[in-house]
């Protein structure tokens, strides 16, 4: 009986944490997209592109986050194979995505570093 209701909140659990990475995802998206159009319409658009871009990864790698813990909730209710195997592909995906974002991020901060000076002349 304490088992069944166990896992009966870990599963809601696991559906409001799902759900929330695909709202990320949607934000961001939406966000990305209504950001990109605005700066279509500007005469400088070079780092303002990188900036959307940053942060449109910062968020799909806050949901990848999400979504492996939402994985992890339900692999510890009844791991199955393919249930670890899916855990593994999202851990293995967000660990590139995250090196690869890092580094992304230092460029842009050592870029926007560089060009600060001169945008305020």
């Amino acid at each position: 009986m304490l088992q069944a209701l166990f896992q009966s909140i870990a599963q809601w659990i696991e559906l409001v944490v799902d759900g929330l990475a695909i709202l990320m995802v949607a934000v961001a998206a939406l966000d990305a997209t209504l950001r990109s159009l605005q700066n279509a319409f500007r005469k400088s658009r070079s780092l303002e592109l990188r900036t959307i871009w940053l942060n449109f990864a910062g968020w799909i790698l806050l949901a990848l986050e999400f979504s492996l813990g939402a994985d992890v909730i339900g692999t510890a209710i009844a791991p199955t194979w393919d249930a670890i195997g899916k855990l593994a592909a999202i851990a293995v995906i967000r660990t590139f995505l995250g090196f690869f974002l890092a580094r992304d991020f230092k460029d842009a901060r050592a870029l926007a570093a560089v060009a600060a000076p001169t945008s305020d002349i």
